[in-house]
């Protein structure tokens, strides 16, 4: 039996929608991947507890690991407490610590589970940052934390150091103040300010080609710290010239959520490897699509991932720091989470004609794993927007 609903429409029509997707099956066991391929995972609030969720929003933690249990299960490795889990937008310090501390102890659970941790300087308010030194302690009690913990840390980019910082001279101070403490390599995070508009002009310059003169000067500083950079601006042509540029042993991970299959499939001669939001949305997808690539089968590889680009290009469109709401609200289609609420009320950062875009285009991608289950709950979505 087809499954019809009435969908709006951005000129504030309704019209009917034929689902026509089918769902991935689920691998038997984790498979192998050719390329490194890290999701960034969101957190579910619990809506029974969540008396304060501006001020004091309350975690489900059940839920919350049960999701990262579905990503290791389609052989991701886990990006955990990084902008996907809302740092900075509802999860604080506090939230964070709590989340990874429980996230590494349920990795030791599971057989070949993998997570690095995000590690920024979120406990200190920009406006009250008065030197590089406040933006250096910051980041050495966050990464200190997350290495005590048995963990490895994706060094966040810093909203106080971009405010603090007079020159690229003071980004490679402080980075590499850093970097020579750690235990451990970490991932460098270059992350535009389409995600975050408090980063403008991170690494000391509003220019790329100045900006990446500063971030290979800091890993070329540092190389036995530094396993990689995720960079997040999307924009292809300035991952590919950062890409070219790296010396042979530091990764490069796409963090574009645009232009992401391409990327990974890469030019013959060089590839990214992944660390994404939109793994979150579209694990199964990505899986499948990313051990067909290992097997050499490279138009079976297109032949799924690329479905899934328009999709995650309309959750991350303008104002794209507001994605985690789309990524949220696929876990709840697919029967994730019992509901659609988000830390912060964030579910309220997109409109109801926004979430009809992106029902259309997952089952378009074969992202609707259970499709009488995302239909009935989309259904009551409009009703409560009276539609």
């Amino acid at each position: 039996m087809s499954l019809v609903l009435d969908l709006p429409a951005a000129d504030g029509t309704l019209s009917a929608y034929r689902l026509s997707g089918e769902p991935t099956p689920r691998p038997t066991s984790p498979p192998s991947f050719n390329r490194i391929a890290y999701a960034a995972a969101h957190v579910v609030s619990d809506p029974r507890k969540d008396s304060s969720p501006w001020g004091a929003p309350v975690i489900d933690w059940d839920a919350t690991m049960a999701f990262r249990h579905h990503l290791w299960a389609h052989g991701f490795k886990i990006a955990e407490a990084m902008d996907t889990a809302q740092r900075g937008m509802g999860l604080d310090w506090t939230g964070a610590q709590e989340l990874i501390r429980r996230s590494l102890n349920e990795a030791r659970s599971v057989p070949g589970a993998d997570l690095a941790c995000g590690a920024g300087t979120d406990q200190l308010a920009p406006e009250n940052t008065q030197t590089l030194q406040d933006v250096i302690s910051a980041y050495e009690t966050q990464i200190g934390f997350v290495e005590a913990e048995g963990g490895r840390a994706v060094m966040m980019a810093s909203r106080a150091l971009a405010k603090i910082a007079k020159s690229p001279d003071d980004y490679r101070t402080a980075y590499g103040e850093i970097l020579r403490q750690t235990q451990n390599k970490v991932v460098l995070h270059w992350l535009g300010d389409m995600f975050d508009p408090q980063l403008a002009g991170y690494w000391g310059s509003h220019v790329f080609e100045q900006a990446l003169e500063t971030v290979l000067a800091i890993i070329n500083d540092n190389r036995d710290k530094v396993e990689g950079i995720k960079i997040s601006l999307l924009d292809n042509s300035k991952e590919i010239a950062l890409r070219k540029r790296l010396p042979e042993e530091i990764l490069c991970f796409t963090g574009d959520d645009f232009n992401y299959a391409e990327l990974i499939e890469g030019d013959g001669e060089r590839y990214s490897h992944a660390l994404l939001g939109i793994f979150d949305a579209v694990a199964p997808q990505a899986s499948k699509a990313l051990a067909l690539l290992a097997d050499g089968e490279t138009q079976a590889f297109r032949d799924v991932i690329e479905p899934t680009v328009p999709l995650s290009r309309k959750i991350f469109e303008a104002p794209t720091q507001y994605y985690k709401a789309g990524v949220v609200f696929l876990a709840w289609l697919n029967g994730h989470q019992s509901h659609f609420t988000m830390p912060a009320g964030m579910q309220s950062a997109r409109g109801i004609v926004h979430y009809a875009d992106i029902f259309r285009l997952a089952d378009q991608a074969n992202v609707l794993d259970k499709p009488e289950l995302a239909t009935s709950r989309m259904k009551s979505l409009l009703q409560v927007y009276g539609l």
